[in-house]
């Protein structure tokens, strides 16, 4: 089991953590109280790897070209710029538009 420094008190859950009404308050807490280790280690946001699903597009060779000169122009990656389109487009096409 871990143990806090000295004698502070170990805090290993979020909802332990009050609201503060000060800087002060916050100030005083934090000197008699520890984030357990555990707790922030689950906090940390680690990509799902199935956030992002890979495909495969063929365009053509000239409509490829025209879309990196796009994406040049605007200082942005050209996949990057045609995620924008589409969800941009997603948002139009839910909306009824």
């Amino acid at each position: 089991m871990e143990t806090a420094p000295a004698d502070l008190k170990l805090i290993k859950a979020w909802r332990d953590v009050p609201v503060f009404e000060s800087d002060e308050a916050e100030g005083k807490f934090w000197g008699a109280h520890q984030l357990d280790a555990r707790l922030m280690q689950s906090s940390i946001h680690r990509t799902d790897v199935r956030e992002s699903t890979t495909i495969t597009l063929r365009f053509d060779p000239r409509m490829l070209s025209r879309i990196k000169r796009v994406a040049r122009r605007r200082y942005l990656n050209y996949q990057s710029m045609i995620k924008q389109w589409l969800s941009e487009r997603m948002e139009q096409e839910l909306k009824g538009e």
